[in-house]
């Protein structure tokens, strides 16, 4: 199945399969490792708008990018037109970004309790307001990133898609499934075929895509212009060169252990670099960015090594690691008990490890949330 080019206003996007945003793990590292696997765009960490006027080091350090990490979007939150305007205007300044999306579907407390992400699925008319207010503050190409509704049973997606394009958004990247559900529970890909058939502008269905087949059925069932994929790329960038294998024709291909091996190792190094450019860790002994770096990179391990063979002996060891070697090593010892290094590695591993759900999609202004923000206050 062919994957029609995404143009809308002054937004192209070649390839529109997107790598969704995920707090705390899609940082440029992931990014640049999914782009360079064949996913056709990407976007940031959702960033405060109100964190990037009033020049918040560590909210800006969210908006790192690689020189050539490209297609992406500035992903961004708030309730304010006139500071989101303001945002926009530095983003586009940058010259880094070439589309900015605005997030309408956030459910965490500390994002609702300001009147952003999720609450403004409850204003249609402010999403208008903010929108066009965004669109006229800069070139760039403005998207919005939204649910089907809060409460199962209540979709207001049409009029979310509306309010959007009469704002002057070129596209709309749709979560179906509503906002008080997260992630759990089957996407309502009936309600997103029925909002693509009347939408003025073009729509990005999120939710449900997990192999690339997924994503071509979400395509021929709901006329959606492109996908997200997101839980499932963590720990399997593989899977967007699937999608254009799939794309192409072609039955998708698994790699083998030792590129499995290799992608680790990669994906450390590049996450090593950008906490050494965090404002926080600058001119810091190596040992302390090392230490960040393991206890970022925990998660990503677990994602990689998901399926893997007889290494749980070994689990409790990642959680005393304190840096790269000791990192490698643990993971050698994992990769000596698996077959040998050409050994394939089939069906994108078996998903054993699950990512929290208030990590996605979601807001943080660094990840500083306690536990018991992430608890839906809608």
């Amino acid at each position: 199945m062919t994957i029609p080019p995404l143009v809308s206003g002054s937004l192209r996007i070649a390839h529109p399969v997107f790598l969704a945003p995920m707090a705390g793990y899609t940082d440029s590292a992931m990014r640049t490792l999914c782009l360079e696997q064949g996913c056709g765009a990407v976007l940031t960490e959702v960033v405060n708008a109100a964190g990037l006027i009033h020049r918040s080091r560590q909210t800006w350090h969210l908006l790192e990018t690689a020189p050539d990490e490209h297609p992406i979007g500035a992903h961004v939150y708030g309730s304010d037109p006139e500071v989101l305007a303001r945002a926009v205007e530095r983003i586009h300044a940058t010259g880094r970004f070439d589309f900015v999306d605005l997030n309408c579907g956030c459910p965490v407390r500390r994002i609702v309790a300001k009147g952003a992400g999720a609450a403004l699925i409850k204003d249609p008319a402010k999403i208008t307001a903010i929108v066009k207010a965004m669109t006229q503050a800069s070139p760039l190409p403005v998207t919005v990133k939204t649910r089907i509704g809060i409460e199962p049973g209540h979709p207001v997606a049409r009029d979310l898609v509306e309010a959007a394009a009469q704002g002057g958004a070129t596209a709309v990247f749709l979560h179906a499934r509503y906002a008080r559900r997260q992630h759990s529970g089957p996407p309502d890909w009936e309600l997103l075929a029925d909002t693509c058939a009347q939408s003025p502008i073009p729509i990005i269905g999120n939710g449900g895509v997990e192999q690339p087949e997924d994503g071509f059925r979400m395509m021929r069932e709901t006329g959606v212009a492109g996908f997200m994929i997101g839980r499932a790329a963590v720990g399997n960038p593989w899977l967007f060169r699937q999608v254009l294998e799939c794309r192409d024709g072609q039955d998708p291909s698994p790699h083998i252990l030792s590129e499995h091996r290799r992608m680790i190792e990669e994906h450390l190094r590049r996450l090593f670099e950008i906490k050494a450019c965090e404002n926080r860790y600058r001119n810091r002994d190596n040992r302390l960015i090392e230490q960040a770096t393991i206890l970022h990179f925990r998660a990503h391990v677990y994602r990689y090594l998901a399926g893997f063979r007889r290494w749980a002996d070994l689990r409790r060891e990642l959680n005393l690691l304190r840096n790269r070697e000791q990192l490698s090593t643990l993971i050698d010892a994992v990769f000596e008990r698996q077959p040998g290094p050409n050994a394939p590695v089939t069906g994108g591993l078996v998903r054993v490890y699950s990512i929290p759900d208030s990590t996605l999609d979601e807001a943080s202004d660094s990840m500083l949330q306690s536990p018991n923000e992430t608890e839906n206050p809608l």
